[in-house]
């Protein structure tokens, strides 16, 4: 321990310059920021898209950190980079902010310009700028929370800002940001357009771009996944057609989550969740009832599943009461 209690810790490297974000096509939150004007400040650049449960799972400790060392000479600023077509539209981005109390400057990259700039890859990616704008440090996907703190902290120090203490912060994140159950997590994020997806297990295999019907057979292996009904296999997404749709998936996780919308904005479409073929009771998640009832209406990410039990392999299901839903990817926590 060092004078004044302070822990000192080797020096962090620099990787180069912060690029800037002359690419972004607009800003929430703020007015449009440059590299220059943030000089003199510590910069945390956090890569991140909506629907993304991996950027969610470290949404709270960015959030704390930005309240915590705004008074302190450190700027964070997110650059939302989409994933899927949906969250190009501002307003759907807009309201995801609202909703998760992302309240620092947001760029909005929907051209991966800022994304190309920084040479980023991942969703989440965090980088840590010191004040003459160097890239000091950064975290490519979940954790290394303490890490990311301990380079603020010293680069704060190195700034001249006086009085950072040492200590970091204590979180139990809950709800979607709950830090995923990896000692249970045996599957994996799974897309459901043709253009990435696998482990399509309907009988026939999948016709693409037509409608088609399709039946779930009678068992799944670890991971598979099938369609039950009138479907269209699109790109990035399953398109049902008819009302009673329904997604089957053989999981291993504690948390089912379900990138999801309906086809036309503004609609509402009910869906029914089982977990081997019955209610989920006090397994089901944020979006749906102890007897798996739940609505979707926008396009987002939906907690369809959280067990609080043992965790074995299972067989989820859900239904979609009317046509028109929009199903992009599952992933697990």
């Amino acid at each position: 321990m060092s004078f004044l209690g302070v822990r000192r810790h080797a020096p962090l490297p620099a990787e180069g310059y912060l690029p800037g974000f002359d690419g972004a096509t607009g800003w929430l939150n703020s007015p449009p920021l440059t590299a220059d004007e943030l000089r003199g400040n510590v910069v945390l650049v956090d890569f991140w898209t909506y629907t993304c449960i991996n950027w969610l799972r470290t949404l709270a400790y960015v959030r704390a950190w930005a309240e915590r060392y705004k008074d302190r000479g450190m700027v964070v600023v997110g650059v939302h980079t989409p994933e899927f077509p949906f969250e190009q539209d501002v307003d759907n981005v807009r309201q995801a902010a609202e909703r998760m109390i992302v309240s620092y400057p947001i760029a909005l990259d929907s051209d991966y310009a800022v994304w190309r700039a920084f040479s980023n890859r991942y969703w989440p990616a965090v980088y840590i700028a010191d004040a003459q704008g160097r890239i000091r440090h950064h975290q490519f996907g979940e954790g290394g929370y303490d890490d990311c703190e301990r380079a603020i902290q010293q680069l704060l120090r190195e700034a001249g800002v006086d009085g950072i203490a040492d200590d970091l912060v204590a979180l139990t994140p809950d709800g979607f940001e709950a830090q995923a159950d990896w000692t249970n997590l045996r599957s994996p994020e799974t897309y459901l357009g043709y253009a990435q997806g696998r482990n399509f297990a309907s009988h026939g295999g999948a016709v693409i771009g037509v409608p088609s019907t399709y039946v779930v057979p009678d068992m799944l292996m670890l991971n598979q996944w099938a369609l039950s009904g009138d479907w269209t296999i699109e790109s990035g997404a399953s398109v049902s057609n008819g009302a009673d749709g329904r997604i089957a998936f053989r999981f291993h996780a504690r948390d089912v989550h379900l990138v999801i919308g309906p086809t036309s904005p503004g609609a509402s479409v009910p869906f029914h969740v089982l977990v081997d073929g019955q209610p989920p009771g006090e397994t089901h998640g944020l979006d749906v009832d102890e007897e798996g009832r739940g609505t979707m209406s926008q396009q987002r990410l939906y907690q369809l599943v959280r067990q609080r039990g043992s965790i074995a392999d299972r067989t989820f299901e859900i239904t979609f009461g009317t046509p028109g839903a929009e199903a992009y990817a599952f992933t697990f926590g």
